[in-house]
């Protein structure tokens, strides 16, 4: 039986992966801190806080319009393209630098800007995290969407970002710091502010979520209940 092809399917996952990709570049390259804090503790953050939330949006976009199945598969390209992305930064990692770059900027430089992409640290973070969250994230809105019969759109990625988000910050920044990309003394700095933010960022964007969700439904032809669907992140049968 031939599947039922779609215009946007494919942007929309190319924009899920580069947003994935740049915000684990930029977490491992940046700590902004804004001067802000509650109850003492300081809102400090890495820098791919600003673009991870919206790689939310875009996963609830693709089970919201598409369904669980089609989701999963994203979630797992955007895996292999992350682990393809650390190997390739570590390759450069260990090849000699040239003498020129090695005064203007040096292997010093490069390792601690990219030291958590090239050494394992951010990779082994945010693939657990990504992996948990993101599905944690899928499943949650696709249950709540047969749930509430389609109703309530904000309800359904506010929640799913509660849960998916909660689970992604702990476990990033747990594992981030384990493995010494991050010192413990920021470990509740940056769990506390990675979950504000990004539900922050979700609550502000749910117009756009919404406007997104009906435009690509409208010019797909397609508004998908997983009904039946099994939620595993290890079966790849073909979506109905």
């Amino acid at each position: 039986m031939e599947q039922k092809q779609y215009r946007f399917f494919d942007l929309v996952m190319a924009a899920f992966v580069t947003i994935l990709i740049t915000s684990n570049i930029a977490s491992s390259a940046k700590i902004v801190d804004w001067g802000w804090s509650i109850m003492g503790i300081p809102l400090a953050f890495d820098a791919g806080t600003l673009l991870f939330p919206i790689s939310y949006i875009f996963g609830d976009l693709l089970t919201e319009v598409y369904g669980f199945r089609r989701s999963r598969r994203v979630i797992w390209t955007g895996f292999a393209c992350l682990v393809l992305t650390a190997f390739i930064l570590w390759l450069v990692r260990i090849l000699p630098g040239e003498v020129t770059w090695q005064q203007y900027a040096g292997q010093g430089a490069y390792d601690a800007i990219l030291s958590g992409m090239t050494s394992g640290g951010i990779v082994l973070a945010s693939l657990v995290a990504y992996l948990v969250g993101e599905f944690s994230n899928s499943v949650v809105l696709a249950r709540l969407k047969v749930a509430t019969r389609g109703r309530w759109l904000w309800l359904r990625t506010i929640t799913s970002t509660l849960v998916g988000e909660g689970l992604d910050s702990i476990i990033f920044i747990l594992v981030a710091t384990l493995a010494g990309v991050f010192p413990w003394e920021l470990f509740g700095t940056l769990v506390l502010t990675n979950y504000l933010f990004k539900v922050g960022i979700e609550v502000i964007m749910t117009p756009v979520t919404y406007w997104a969700a009906r435009t690509l439904k409208r010019v797909e032809q397609e508004d998908y209940y997983d009904h039946d669907t099994r939620f595993t992140p290890v079966e790849f049968g073909s979506p109905k």
